[in-house]
């Protein structure tokens, strides 16, 4: 990847490296001193835009869903697989602050919060040029798909996840 593919950017008092792609996630700087916060990037395509002209609200999970999916590749792990048990969501929450367009170029940043035992939080912020279009969080619960049922969060993932 070229220099100029890449840029940072402050937010929220955390430095961001930006690297451009159809959708990608980047550690803060490289320095993956703050494994809980990252970014990503996405660029607003026809099929994300409903009949109001904007994009619809559904496409609001899929970019979160689409981060969270990157996020993890990014550490080694996937949804099915956080080093034994998967995730499953427990809830989520969508606050749309603006609307979005076909074309628009979007900045999502996710943080992660709130770890328990068997659950954690994840905080999206998705910007365009600086300004913030939508916002939200999801519950992931650790879960064995195999028995049906709740587990506990592997510490090798929460190593891999925490400060």
């Amino acid at each position: 990847m070229s220099d100029k593919d890449k840029k940072s950017m402050m937010y929220q008092g955390k430095q961001f490296l930006i690297v451009r792609r159809e959708f990608y996630l980047c550690p803060k700087a490289n320095s993956m001193k703050d494994n809980s916060s990252f970014c990503g990037s996405y660029k607003v395509r026809v099929g994300d835009i409903n009949y109001g002209g904007h994009m619809g609200n559904d496409k609001a999970l899929l970019l979160f869903h689409d981060a969270r999916i990157h996020f993890l590749e990014e550490r080694g792990f996937s949804e099915s697989d956080i080093g034994g048990p998967g995730l499953i969501m427990g809830d989520a929450h969508v606050y749309f602050k603006k609307e979005v367009f076909r074309g628009d170029e979007l900045k999502v940043f996710i943080h992660i919060e709130e770890i328990r035992e068997l659950s954690f939080v994840m905080h999206y912020s998705v910007l365009r040029e600086e300004v913030v279009v939508v916002h939200g969080h999801t519950k992931m619960v650790s879960f064995d798909y195999e028995k049906r049922r709740l587990a506990k969060i592997p510490a090798a993932f929460l190593k891999k996840i925490q400060l």
